[in-house]
């Protein structure tokens, strides 16, 4: 079964320029769609494939739009953010294709009387709730999940297959952890005497709002004393680490493997490239943006693209590089005699 053109722009809004009871099966990229799917124009340097492309419909800009109506056939919607379109179409389509469990518990889960269970959520095979913990209407907990004492699942919440998700955790409604993820554990908290470490216990909860997605294999600690605290609408890739205490502002959104250190206190609406570091302390404003591969080694109070990596040589030529700046000290003491030396020459003239 198809669904009508006109249909999903009645639904997500846009102009069509076409046939509204053209009907597609789904949404799929340009070199690949067929006469039964529909696909988006984003990048404008695409044109010339977008003409070529035998999808039934496209989205594209106002921009696009009238080079593209001269050279393709099809229909097209037009909207002023086509990307953003094509994702809540996707949505839509995935959505008619998914499978949904049916709410209850499944009998091999172990799940403490004292839980709270709603009676619209599923827990999934072998999942184990602890005592006190609240599971919201719509949740989902897949099979091999584990849910701490007194933690809080909110409504429409889906943690994948072997999620951990510890005692006293919060997570509100709408949020999406992936599988492997760990949220509260201990954070890295150790006082030394005499050269011996000594374990400061980590009390704290993490906290985290609506909306939230945490990609797989990644870890957010609790605090120590106070909570860690993850704000509405943080996007986290795959492989990240948020050590204990910090605070992720709202939208803020973390490529794969980005590391961020306790006590870090990172902005709304910022972006952090792959890899890049975050030393603990430090405070991060609004709207700052990250480069991959980058260290934070230093609060960043403006607003705006920050980059802190060398670029990538061929070998020989870095180790040069790399042999001039530990010689700057120097250098630059030699340059300074001389400007001294000129200086005093120039004056007894």
């Amino acid at each position: 079964m198809g669904t009508r053109l006109g249909e999903l722009v009645e639904r997500f809004g846009g102009q069509l320029a076409g046939d509204p009871e053209i009907e597609v099966v789904g949404i799929a990229p340009l070199a690949d769609a067929q006469d039964c799917h529909l696909s988006f124009l984003s990048n404008s340097k695409l044109r010339a494939l977008a003409a070529q492309s035998q999808a039934a419909a496209l989205i594209l800009s106002p921009l696009d739009e009238p080079t593209v109506a001269a050279t393709y056939g099809g229909a097209r919607i037009i909207t002023t953010n086509p990307y953003a379109y094509f994702a809540r179409v996707a949505q839509y389509f995935a959505a008619l294709e998914e499978v949904l469990p049916s709410p209850g518990i499944d009998p091999s889960a172990s799940v403490a009387n004292s839980a709270d269970i709603h009676p619209r959520a599923f827990i999934g095979p072998h999942a184990t709730i602890e005592a006190g913990a609240k599971i919201g209407a719509g949740a989902r907990i897949d099979a091999g999940c584990f849910v701490g004492r007194d933690a809080l699942i909110g409504a429409s919440t889906h943690l994948f297959a072997n999620v951990t998700f510890h005692a006293r955790c919060v997570i509100g409604a709408r949020g999406i952890i992936h599988s492997g993820a760990v949220i509260g554990a201990d954070g890295f908290g150790f006082a030394v005497e005499s050269g011996v470490y000594i374990k400061i216990p980590q009390t704290g909860r993490v906290v985290i709002g609506d909306d939230v997605e945490i990609g797989a294999n990644s870890t957010i600690d609790r605090g120590a004393l106070a909570d860690t605290v993850i704000e509405d609408g943080v996007k986290l890739d795959n492989q990240i680490q948020i050590g204990h205490n910090c605070r992720i502002g709202a939208h803020t959104a973390m490529a794969g493997c980005v590391g961020v250190a306790g006590s870090a206190t990172i902005g709304k609406h910022c972006t952090f490239g792959g890899a890049a570091m975050v030393l603990g302390h430090l405070e991060i404003a609004d709207n700052v943006h990250i480069s991959s591969g980058s260290m934070v080694s230093r609060s960043v109070l403006e607003p705006g693209q920050y980059t802190g990596f060398y670029p990538l040589a061929k070998n020989a030529e870095w180790e040069r590089s790399a042999a001039i700046v530990r010689n700057l000290t120097a250098m630059r003491e030699k340059i300074r005699a001389l400007e001294k030396t000129i200086k005093t020459l120039t004056k007894d003239t």
